[in-house]
């Protein structure tokens, strides 16, 4: 599918462009479109909007887009929607680690791609993490389980609620760090294979 994005030359808070993990995320969702099917999601740190916008178009799903508290962001999100032929998706603006602006949420999942640039926000976005995991436990009508065929070929079951993350840009030490973060703050952290990691509470 092709679609028409505007990117920003520059943009202080690093939402301007098509990141790599954005692809290779979008592939493995078309790899395994059953994850997506009747679940209600929420993207955090989507940028310019290009993965929601594929997979609204791709998958007819029920997805919002979220980032930092910025109107430019949320703007051009809203016409990257609409030269895509695409009414305008729900956005929040979020600053990692500020109190969320819905008090119960309850989205079945959250993805992200590419969102690790800044080992500073790694807690802010966990606090913003376990939050919407732990909310969205308690509220969301549909707390089931499915499975998912990693690389190697074995099947993980997926808790909903749980995040769907893909991280392209940085590896080294400071995956650790975010990992590492998560573990402590109560979250389950697996590999599925090509760079894509689910995380869930732990139970």
């Amino acid at each position: 599918m092709d679609l028409s994005i505007r990117e920003f030359s520059s943009h202080q808070l690093n939402a301007n462009l098509l990141w790599p993990g954005t692809f290779f995320f979008a592939d493995w969702l078309v790899k395994n479109p059953s994850i997506l099917d009747g679940q209600r999601i929420l993207e955090l740190g989507s940028g310019t909007g290009a993965l929601a916008i594929f997979l609204r178009k791709t998958f007819g799903v029920d997805i919002t887009t979220s980032d930092y508290d910025d109107k430019d962001i949320e703007e051009n999100i809203a016409h990257n929607c609409r030269v895509n032929k695409l009414d305008v998706l729900p956005h929040i603006r979020h600053t990692w680690g500020d109190p969320f602006p819905i008090l119960q949420p309850d989205w079945n999942i959250v993805i992200a791609s590419d969102i690790l640039l800044y080992v500073k926000q790694y807690p802010n976005l966990i606090t913003t993490l376990s939050f919407l995991l732990e909310e969205s436990d308690l509220n969301s009508q549909k707390s089931v389980c499915t499975n998912i065929t990693t690389k190697a070929g074995t099947q993980v079951a997926a808790r909903h609620p749980m995040f769907l993350m893909s991280w392209r840009r940085r590896i080294g030490k400071d995956q650790s760090i975010f990992f590492d973060g998560c573990e402590k703050a109560g979250l389950e952290v697996q590999h599925l294979g090509d760079l894509v990691y689910l995380i869930n509470k732990k139970r």
